[in-house]
């Protein structure tokens, strides 16, 4: 089974057709039909999407079809071999919790300026005639279809 079929599996779950999993995942419609249609082959981040959006999905199954689809309750990589839990580098820090407290942000609306009507400043251009001497024609030639041509100067 290939990561396209285990894509397609995480769809029929959902119940959802092809367009809404590409917009839920944030993914163009058109990149899930080439990887659907075995065309290309997922990136890294299209994995990573449908994991992030789907997060109950095995990334160990989604990425090499191995172990089940859906996640154990204790994932394996947070757990250490004697059952402690191991924290994510990014999870908040419940031993010693941030002391600071986050204000709301307060903010005013303000009113919108009213556009004054400043005249514009008025921009003058200074257009030059620049004369050249009159050319003068020196030679026509004229060709005809049977590769033959006729040359006429002016007489002096």
């Amino acid at each position: 089974m290939e990561i396209k079929d285990r894509i397609r599996m995480i769809m029929e779950r959902e119940k959802v057709p092809p367009r809404v999993f590409a917009e839920t995942i944030g993914v163009q419609q058109s990149t899930l039909s080439h990887i659907l249609n075995d065309r290309n082959k997922p990136s890294l981040e299209v994995v990573m999407k449908v994991h992030q959006t789907y997060s109950y999905v095995n990334l160990e199954w989604l990425l090499y079809g191995k172990g089940e689809m859906l996640a154990s309750a204790e994932e394996p990589s947070l757990a250490s071999p004697n059952g402690d839990y191991q924290p994510s580098l990014f999870d908040e820090n419940p031993v010693n919790p941030s002391k600071e407290t986050i204000a709301p942000e307060n903010r005013r609306e303000m009113a919108l300026r009213s556009t004054e009507n400043a005249p514009k400043e008025i921009v003058k251009q200074e257009i030059r005639y620049i004369e050249k001497p009159a050319r003068k024609i020196t030679e026509i030639r004229i060709f005809f279809d049977d590769n033959t041509y006729e040359t006429f100067r002016p007489e002096k």
